[in-house]
């Protein structure tokens, strides 16, 4: 699938012009002014950017590090408040160099503090593809202490030992002190997307057959072409641990969130996780909120609450490119310990700030 399409179609001579709509910036890593209104008072209202697919989020040391796809380089946003995100500066900490295997089509940029280092996980092809036809999963590493400074390495490509699968949206997570990869991927022969899972002997390295978890099944999984699921982001809560992907093709309203819970200790062993038969995040149209998803989690400042950021187009049929916008919004749990994401909030409707900004 073309997560991204109208960034790849972009003419080479229009790329920068598109890049510092994004950055808020026309000098490449330069703080600039932001792209969206500032926040006033104790609220504040989404979209936080004007645009952003994509959106990650994570927490260090008092500040969020927020990236989203661009499609064509690495941004990172630094900011001590997820209100005020229009108002960070952007800093491209990585372009592609030409005629590289991950030079094209770059998607889903994810930020994480490994063993002392920092590591971005993203999705990029080769020139000369279609819009997907290559893509892979790329690591960088940085020793910086502040990941907006020194330099990203290129470490690795990321597949299992003798294989190269076509992966995007790949993400990690530690589970009882062991280290896992999930990604988007496919099965030789086919477009269909699935959600795939592998053991990690470090940060840059999969170990042992990817296992498959995850593939498009239920009514609301199989809106558009290709069949989808993408976007794996983990949940953990009170012991409980939770898959939250998306499902259907980008290109429809109908883009979703669905849900996996680990049901056993081992997450390499597919029964061990049950699908919810429903979505649990859906598209609303009196929120101006089409084709919600591809989401990541965050605390507020003081820790007491739990937000999701997400993307959504304002209006129907605005399918997989620039216009869909980063949103976020608290969420809640339920009494069997699972999220409650509720329905996306409306843009332009003043929400309270994160508790202790």
């Amino acid at each position: 699938m073309c997560q991204s399409m109208s960034f790849s179609v972009v003419p080479r001579y229009l790329a920068p012009v598109l890049l510092a709509v994004l950055l808020g910036s026309s000098a490449a890593g330069g703080p600039g002014p932001g792209p969206g209104p500032a926040a006033a008072g104790p609220t504040f209202t989404n979209p936080l950017l004007p645009s952003g697919p994509d959106p990650w989020v994570v927490q260090k040391d008092g500040f969020y590090y927020v990236m989203v796809t661009t499609g064509n380089s690495l941004v990172i946003r630094k900011t001590a408040k997820m209100s005020e995100l229009s108002q960070a500066p952007a800093t491209r900490v990585w372009s592609p160099q030409p005629q590289h295997e991950n030079t094209r089509n770059v998607w889903a940029p994810e930020l994480h503090f490994l063993d002392g280092k920092w590591y971005i996980y993203y999705t990029a092809g080769p020139d000369g593809q279609n819009c997907c036809g290559g893509q892979r999963s790329w690591v960088l590493e940085n020793a910086s202490p502040d990941p907006t400074q020194g330099p990203w390495v290129e470490k690795a490509r990321l597949a299992s030992p003798g294989a190269d699968f076509w992966s995007i949206d790949m993400t990690v997570f530690e589970l009882r002190g062991k280290r896992y990869a999930l990604w988007s991927g496919q099965e030789a022969g086919s477009d269909q997307q699935n959600i795939y899972i592998s053991a990690m002997s470090n940060p840059w390295t999969l170990t042992g057959p990817r296992t498959l978890l995850s593939k498009p099944e239920f009514e609301w999984e199989l809106n558009g072409t290709p069949k989808v699921n993408e976007g794996p982001e983990i949940l953990q809560h009170k012991g409980k641990t939770f898959l939250i992907f998306s499902a259907s093709h980008c290109s429809t309203d109908t883009y979703a969130l669905g849900q996996l819970t680990l049901t056993g200790r081992d997450p390499l062993v597919a029964s061990n996780w049950k699908k919810s038969p429903e979505p649990v995040f859906v598209n609303y149209a009196a929120s101006f909120a089409y084709g919600p998803g591809h989401n990541s989690f965050f605390k507020s400042k003081d820790g007491s609450q739990d937000w999701i950021i997400y993307h959504a187009n304002n209006n129907p049929r605005e399918g997989c490119g620039n216009p869909r916008s980063p949103r976020m919004q608290q969420f809640t749990w339920n009494r069997d310990g699972s999220p409650n994401f509720g329905k996306p909030v409306a843009t332009g409707k003043p929400l309270a700030r994160p508790a202790g900004e």
